[in-house]
């Protein structure tokens, strides 16, 4: 099996070391992904505008490995709080009402207070 590091360009990987995604086999596994828009390194006060930035992000993560949002098979959703919930939960479904995927919610605290949402999910190549 062959195993493949994708980057999103940002020198926090390098930093803390980790990848974006990484590809193992036919399986792909796309890092705990925030609403930093990485081309100005800049992310949205709005819970709602950095979810879809994060759901950006992944699918260019997937796009990289050969797959995309309707490939994933498991999700984690990490919310700062869980009135963001109910909110968030329509936006969620936009992006993977065709995937369906397992799917967990947490509320946690993230390294960064301007940080609302980290998704983190996994795919499978077809």
């Amino acid at each position: 099996m062959t195993r493949r590091r994708i980057s999103s360009g940002s020198s926090f990987e390098a930093l803390a070391g980790y990848s974006r995604a990484i590809v193992d086999g036919d399986t792909v596994h796309v890092s705990g992904t925030t609403g930093f828009d990485y081309a100005s390194m800049t992310i949205a006060d709005d819970p709602v505008e950095q979810t879809h930035q994060c759901f950006r992000n992944i699918a260019q993560a997937l796009g990289e490995a050969g797959a995309s949002l309707d490939d994933v098979v498991r999700v984690r959703y990490l919310l700062v709080d869980p009135a963001l919930f109910e909110r968030l939960a329509p936006v969620f479904g936009e992006y993977l009402r065709a995937a369906r995927p397992a799917a967990t919610a947490m509320i946690v605290g993230l390294v960064d207070p301007r940080m609302k949402i980290e998704i983190e999910v996994t795919a499978k190549l077809r």
